[in-house]
């Protein structure tokens, strides 16, 4: 959905209050979206983040032609405020935030994000980070693995592949991909495996965001990328899975509604919104993106724009 995420940024960055727009791509990967972005918008500056430093090195220099019209930096999304002190920036035009696992991640087997090839159960967005997904199930207690596949993989059967994990974890710690994967498929009820896709698909998305920390840093990256954002400018989020959508939408539904008291024939000073959607919804891919790319499948794009400044107390 590369065009339409750029033409939903476009307005911000064309009309922008300043002679050099800044444009964040929190979640830089390869850096696709950017090239786009200064390819299009020649005066606009990018601020490139990831955590992944592999990604980096490939996004700069892929993106070394582009000169100090961007510049990089190894952090987590989350960490904004923190990358624009650090490069003299107070306020943001444009941020785009492509949630998940990048496909460039996905493709590299030895990260073991993919349970379809057997790898190490890494699944480090960082792999400087300090927990894979084999120490979650060599060291989590049974309530803390149920928990996070409940909950982070809508599991119906958290409990149950819980205590398979932790029976199997006595006899040999996990260390690959394609036990755990026997695991499921011998966990699961036939007839759930028969109708549910693949059965390691809600168990390995639960992994990674626990790895990652990902739905804690994103409660985190939506509100301050909002406080940075200059009145005009919008945000972009790429939702791959309902969890993350939930977050952002309560984001933004709780700065686009008026706080003055249901009822009142008139809203009071100071309590009316400060952002406003720019999409209706969630606006989905449609099947002509999904045939050219099925990854894009599931993904949800929601935008919002601030339209004006908080209020000084």
């Amino acid at each position: 959905m590369a065009g339409r995420i750029v033409s939903l940024l476009e307005p911000a960055l064309v009309n922008a209050a300043v002679a050099q727009p800044v444009f964040v791509d929190a979640t830089l990967g390869a850096g696709g979206h950017s090239e786009l972005i200064l390819r299009k918008f020649t005066s606009v500056r990018v601020v490139g983040i990831d955590r992944d430093a592999a990604a980096l090195s490939i996004a700069r220099e892929r993106l070394a032609s582009f000169g100090d019209r961007i510049t990089l930096h190894q952090a987590r999304f989350d960490e904004l405020p923190s990358v624009l002190a650090q490069a003299g920036i107070d306020r943001v035009d444009g941020a785009l935030y492509d949630l998940g696992v990048s496909s460039m991640q996905l493709d590299q087997a030895e990260r073991g994000f993919a349970y379809a090839v057997d790898a190490p159960l890494d699944m480090r967005m960082d792999p400087e980070g300090p927990m894979t997904a084999a120490d979650v199930l060599n060291t989590y207690s049974h309530g803390e693995l149920a928990r996070i596949l409940s909950e982070y993989g809508d599991e119906r059967f958290a409990g149950k592949i819980a205590s398979a994990v932790l029976r199997e974890r006595e006899r040999e710690p996990f260390t690959t991909s394609a036990r755990l994967v026997q695991l499921l498929y011998s966990t699961i009820p036939a007839a759930t495996r028969r109708t549910g896709g693949h059965p390691a698909k809600r168990t390995f998305q639960a992994l990674r965001i626990e790895v990652n920390g990902e739905l804690v840093a994103l409660r985190q990256a939506v509100p301050a990328v909002l406080a940075a954002l200059r009145v005009g400018g919008r945000v972009a989020m790429m939702s791959y899975q309902s969890l993350e959508d939930k977050i952002v939408k309560r984001e933004f539904a709780l700065r686009t509604t008026s706080t003055s008291p249901a009822r009142l024939p008139v809203e009071l000073p100071g309590t009316a919104p400060r952002f406003r959607l720019v999409t209706r919804g969630a606006e989905r891919a449609d099947q002509q993106e999904i045939d050219t790319n099925p990854r894009s499948a599931p993904v949800r794009v929601r935008v919002i724009e601030r339209i004006a400044e908080e209020e000084v107390a």
